[in-house]
C-alpha cells in the first residue's frame, strides 16, 4: 500500500491524469501450464466409463488461478514495452521520449497515471483489445480507497468502510472520543477476563487493521491491539471499543497528498524503550514524508530486547533506513531522480553519535551487524541526520499511546485531514 500512497502522491505533484479500469472475469484468462482435470459438469454425461475434462484455462478456485493471470497480464504489459518494478512487482513503467505512463494493477483492478492523455487512451485500447475491460474513469474509489481531486491536490479517506465498521459493531450512535487511547495506557496478556468468544474480537481488529492504511494515527493502537488475537480479554476489547468511539469522531479523515509538493524525503524515526510490558521489548515507529505528503509509516515491536534506549532508538534508525533505500528504488520507477540525501530526524542525541561515529565499541559490540549498515549509508551521502526535540518529534505517535493535546498537535502536521468535515 505504500506504493499506492506513492503513487498516488507523484500523481498530485506531477498533476498527471489518473484513470482506472477493471477486467472482467479476470482469472479465466490465465493459461494453465500444469495438467489440470475436472469432473463433467452437471448435464453432460458421457456414455460408458466415467470421463474428465482437460483444462487448458485456468477457472475460478484454483490454486494456479490468480498467478496465471498474473503472469498473462505482465506478459502482455512487457510486450508493450512496459518495464515491471523491481521494487514492487505490481508496478509497469513505460517511457518513451517525454511521454510517462505507470500502471499499477491488484489482481482485476487497475490504476493508469500518465503525463499524456493520449498516450494513457492508447494504452487503454491496447489492453482492451486482449482482454475485456471495464473502463471506470477517473479513479475515484481503489482498493477500497475513496479517492477526491481537485486543483489543490488529492484527498484518499475510507469513510464509506469506517461506517460499515461502526454500523456493524453497534457504535453509529455512540459518543465519540477526541483521542484513540488514554495516555501512557499499557495492555497486559494475563491482566482482565478472558473472552467468552473471541471471534468478534479478532474480526474487529482485522478490519481496523485495514482502515490504518489511511489513519496513520491509528497504527499503534491497532497493533498493540493485534498483539492479544490469540486470547483476547475484557481490557484489550475496551480499548478496541474505544478506538470505534475515535473513529466516529471522524469517519472521513484521510490523507492529503498536495500539487504544490516537492519530491524530497524526510523521515522521522522514534522507539519507546521496553514499550511491550509482557516481553520488555521496545516499539519502533517512523514516517516517511514525500515532500509534504505522508507515504509510509509503522509501529511494530523489536525482534529483540534492547539493553539502552539508545540501542532501541538506534535499531529504529535501521530500519527507518531500510524502508528510505527502497522507497529511493520506487522513486527511480517514476523518473524521479533524489539528488540530495534523505533527511532522517531522531531525537536521541546517543543513537545519532553512535550512527555517526562507529567507534563506541563497549555501546554497540552487542548490537546486529544489520544494524550499523545505517553508519554505511550516512557516510555515503545517502542518507543526513538531524535531531529533533521531543516535542516535534511525529514518530512519537507510533510509539506509544499520547495525551489530547499532544496527539492532536502532532496529528495537525502530518498532512491528515477531512474533507467531509464543515469548512
Amino acid at each position: 500500500m505504500t506504493t499506492v500512497r506513492t503513487f498516488l502522491a507523484v500523481a498530485a505533484a506531477k498533476h498527471w491524469v489518473l484513470h482506472q479500469l477493471d477486467v472482467n472475469n479476470a482469472f479465466l484468462h490465465g493459461d494453465l501450464e500444469e495438467e489440470v482435470y475436472m469432473t463433467l459438469p452437471p448435464g453432460f454425461k458421457g456414455k460408458g466409463e466415467p470421463k474428465v475434462c482437460k483444462l487448458t484455462k485456468s477457472l475460478y478456485g484454483l490454486k494456479q488461478a490468480s498467478r496465471q493471470w498474473f503472469s498473462k497480464l505482465s506478459t502482455a504489459l512487457l510486450d508493450l514495452g512496459f518495464s515491471q518494478s523491481k521494487a514492487d512487482y505490481s508496478l509497469f513503467t513505460k517511457v518513451q521520449d517525454s511521454i510517462f505512463i505507470g500502471l499499477l494493477v491488484y489482481v482485476d483492478d487497475i490504476a493508469i497515471t500518465s503525463n499524456d492523455v493520449a498516450a494513457a487512451t492508447s494504452l487503454i485500447a491496447d489492453l482492451n483489445s486482449k482482454f475485456c475491460l471495464k473502463d471506470l474513469g477517473s479513479l475515484k474509489y481503489f482498493l477500497g480507497l475513496e479517492i477526491a481531486r481537485s486543483s489543490l491536490g488529492i484527498s484518499v479517506s475510507q469513510r464509506k468502510y469506517a461506517l460499515e465498521i461502526l454500523q456493524d459493531s453497534g457504535f453509529l450512535a455512540s459518543k465519540p472520543v477526541s483521542f484513540p487511547m488514554e495516555h501512557n495506557l499499557k495492555l497486559s496478556r494475563d491482566h482482565g477476563t478472558l473472552l467468552a468468544d473471541p471471534t468478534p474480537y479478532r474480526r474487529l481488529i482485522g478490519r481496523l487493521l485495514y482502515l490504518t492504511l489511511t489513519r496513520p494515527y491509528l497504527a499503534y493502537s491497532v497493533q498493540t491491539l493485534s498483539q492479544f488475537m490469540d486470547k483476547p480479554r475484557q481490557p484489550h476489547l475496551d480499548v478496541a471499543y474505544r478506538v470505534l468511539r475515535y473513529v466516529k469522531h471522524a469517519p472521513g479523515q484521510g490523507l492529503f497528498f498536495s500539487a504544490q509538493s516537492d519530491f524530497k524525503l524526510k523521515a522521522f524515526c522514534d522507539a519507546d524503550w521496553a514499550g511491550c510490558y509482557d516481553t520488555r521489548r521496545s516499539i519502533t515507529g517512523f514516517c516517511v514524508f514525500l515532500g509534504t505528503s505522508l507515504i509510509s509509516w509503522k509501529s511494530k515491536k523489536q525482534q529483540t530486547v534492547s539493553r539502552s534506549s539508545a540501542e532501541s532508538e538506534y535499531r529504529s534508525m535501521a530500519s527507518t533506513g531500510c524502508e528510505l533505500l527502497w522507497l529511493f528504488n520506487l522513486l527511480h520507477d517514476f523518473q524521479i531522480v533524489h539528488p540530495h540525501p534523505a533527511t532522517l530526524f531522531c531525537d536521541s542525541q546517543a543513537a545519532l553519535h553512535i550512527a555517526a561515529n562507529p567507534v563506541f565499541h563497549e555501546r554497540t559490540k552487542h548490537i546486529d551487524i544489520d544494524c550499523h549498515f545505517i553508519c554505511e549509508k550516512i557516510q555515503l551521502g545517502l542518507i543526513k541526520t538531524l535531531h529533533v526535540s521531543s516535542q516535534n518529534q511525529l514518530a512519537d505517535i507510533f510509539t506509544k499511546a499520547l495525551g489530547n493535546s499532544l496527539f492532536h498537535k502532532l496529528l495537525s502536521k502530518m498532512s491528515v485531514h477531512d474533507i467531509h468535515s464543515p469548512s
